[in-house]
């Protein structure tokens, strides 16, 4: 991340550092942090005219827009607040942009909970559902079944490097669901007991292409293979209309000490300088699942085979899109 700009108060950078980290992990967690640093930018701006507003605003955007380059929620939570922003003065761009920030929050909340209602309409008593990383999308689906009184059980992958799964099983345990707590790799043995397979997204291409945590196509070609759906829950914010013009979608590679710690690499390579150059760690934070191994999206606007979503993208946010942070 660049040097901070001294306009930029110190809620942004915290904020930014936090999702850099995964501190602040989700899309809709994300989207939602985002849209409260720049409320707190807005508010705490000492800004004296209008130009010098919308800039600082638009720094700070910037400095969020950077953490995380998968995750579309970010910028399309930064695009909501700050095409919100109108007025000739700083007191009326304040206002404008906090309560732009406030409403978009409101909306994220009320978007879960319908996406939730949708999602619980497939799911039957008694059915087995595997889940893959963390997603409150997801979650949200599988409490809604609950709080109809539907039983459900849970075979949860651990999801390395980071085992966001363990937060997954937590949870469902909260609700008191039976979990199966599973390595990555024994997902293909484990899909003959399950009825669906059922995961977030961090992004969704205009083509209907899913790009969620790594291991979630190797895990969807898998349950194709063995004729269990697949079910993608993604609030709309999830969208990526930059994808509408061809655009491929950044795939964001994570520090390698994930995967191996100096400790590790040096008991591989020893003290040999030449075979420490020679290894390579890559880690990979998501990967792009075709839309042909899923069978729906589910959003808080309906369900759609994922051929389909173009339409809904178009609805939304019309062609594709500027970036406002870097006017």
């Amino acid at each position: 991340m660049a040097d901070a700009d001294p306009s930029t108060v110190p809620a942004v950078e915290s904020t930014a550092d936090d999702i850099a980290a995964m501190r602040i992990r989700g899309a809709a967690t994300i989207a939602d942090a985002a849209a409260a640093a720049l409320a707190t930018q807005a508010e705490r701006s000492a800004a004296e005219s209008p130009a010098e507003f919308r800039r600082q605003l638009r720094t700070a955007a910037r400095t969020l827009y950077e953490t995380r380059p998968t995750a579309v929620s970010l910028p399309n939570a930064l695009r909501y607040v700050l095409r919100g922003m109108t007025g000739d003065t700083v007191a009326d761009l304040r206002e404008s942009t906090i309560t732009c920030a406030e409403a978009f929050q409101r909306d994220l909340a009320q978007a879960q909970d319908r996406l939730g209602e949708i999602g619980a309409n497939r799911l039957r008593d008694g059915d087995v559902v595997m889940t893959h990383c963390h997603s409150t999308d997801a979650l949200s689906c599988l409490e809604a079944t609950l709080e109809d009184g539907t039983e459900l059980e849970a075979i949860v992958k651990e999801t390395r490097p980071r085992k966001q799964g363990h937060i997954t099983a937590r949870q469902l345990r909260e609700w008191g669901v039976p979990v199966t707590l599973i390595a990555d790799n024994a997902a293909r043995r484990y899909l003959d007991r399950a009825d669906h397979v059922l995961v977030g997204a961090d992004s969704i291409a205009a083509d209907g292409s899913v790009i969620n945590k790594i291991g979630t196509s190797g895990l969807a070609v898998n349950a194709r293979e063995r004729g269990v759906p697949v079910v993608v829950a993604a609030q709309t914010i999830k969208l990526h209309p930059d994808t509408m013009t061809g655009h491929t979608v950044e795939i964001e590679m994570r520090d390698e000490t994930e995967i191996l710690s100096d400790e590790e690499r040096a008991a591989i390579t020893g003290t040999d300088a030449s075979d420490e150059a020679g290894l390579t760690v890559e880690n990979p934070a998501f990967d792009v699942t075709p839309p042909r191994y899923v069978d729906a999206i589910v959003t808080e606007r309906g369900q759609f085979p994922p051929e389909s979503i173009v339409t809904l993208m178009r609805e939304l946010f019309g062609e594709p899109t500027d970036n406002p942070w870097d006017a």
